[in-house]
């Protein structure tokens, strides 16, 4: 038996801003009201490792997109999760293939269960393929095949990766680099 519409608005409501709040990605829901069913949450996941395969090689890509369709029997069913970007991972399968990601979080869902909790799993899943748990399609058994073999290390987003900038302690700056300045603003 389903949740009473008010409720499950209320509750999802909840979730949403708590989302938001503690996760840092963009949402966009399809009805913002959360008036009529099923709710499409569209999900970016940002600075966010997780591989794909791009001329052969396995690489690491930094934004995800993924789709969160609640139905109203939620939370006593599980949300529909699909994929929408490039993904070489043993437990996610390729949009063209569906999109389907296989976790523990979806598999144990109950209702007790919140998107926080599946979003932050989602991450974790990213950046730990399991290779002993694949999907059963041509793409996520030649993952799994791969992970086996090699650990997977993702890489660093782009805007990571520069130098950081030193703030003050004039005795450590050198003074051949003018993109060092002590707090007074003196090279």
């Amino acid at each position: 038996m389903p949740l009473p519409r008010e409720v499950l608005r209320f509750r999802l409501k909840n979730e949403i801003e708590s989302c938001q709040k503690q996760i840092k990605h963009h949402i966009e829901v399809s009805d913002p009201y959360l008036k009529s069913f099923p709710i499409t949450l569209s999900l970016t996941l940002l600075r966010v490792p997780g591989p794909y395969l791009a001329d052969g090689k396995v690489l690491s890509r930094f934004i995800h997109s993924v789709q969160v369709i609640i139905t109203e029997d939620y939370p006593y069913e599980k949300p529909i999760v699909k994929w929408q970007t490039p993904i070489f991972h043993p437990n996610i399968m390729p949009p063209e293939d569906g999109g389907y990601v296989c976790t523990k979080l979806l598999e144990n869902w109950d209702f007790r269960s919140t998107l926080t909790t599946f979003i932050k799993g989602i991450e974790v899943l990213l950046a730990n393929p399991n290779p002993n748990n694949p999907f059963g399609n041509d793409l996520c058994t030649r993952a799994a095949e791969y992970f086996r073999k090699h650990r997977y290390l993702p890489g660093v987003p782009s805007e990571l990766k520069h130098r950081p900038r030193v703030v003050g302690g004039g005795d450590v700056q050198k003074a051949e680099d003018p993109r060092i300045r002590n707090s007074t603003g003196n090279r």
